[in-house]
């Protein structure tokens, strides 16, 4: 049986890595984005109400893709939608 001395320099090291490789994990959280999002999903992404939502549909303004029952909406056609509302 071997006993190991853990130092104050080894947690520090450890504390370091840790932290490290947390940092890395959220900032690759935040990078991604999801091609597909719902309907709810968009709706809290753009602060809106079910209806307007529909109105966007309906008039074409924002399309949508439906897969057994659910509505899927591209993340760069709302990308696209607010860039050209912003000019």
């Amino acid at each position: 049986m071997s006993i190991s001395i853990i130092t104050k320099e080894d947690l520090q090291q450890f504390k370091t890595e840790l932290l490290e490789g947390i940092e890395q994990l959220i900032k690759q959280k935040t990078t991604e984005q999801k091609l597909w999002l719902r309907t709810s999903e968009v709706k809290s992404l753009l602060n809106i109400s079910s209806g307007t939502l529909q109105n966007l549909r309906v008039n074409g303004t924002l399309s949508c893709s439906k897969i057994g029952g659910t509505l899927y909406y591209n993340y760069n056609d709302i990308q696209k939608l607010l860039m050209e509302q912003k000019h």
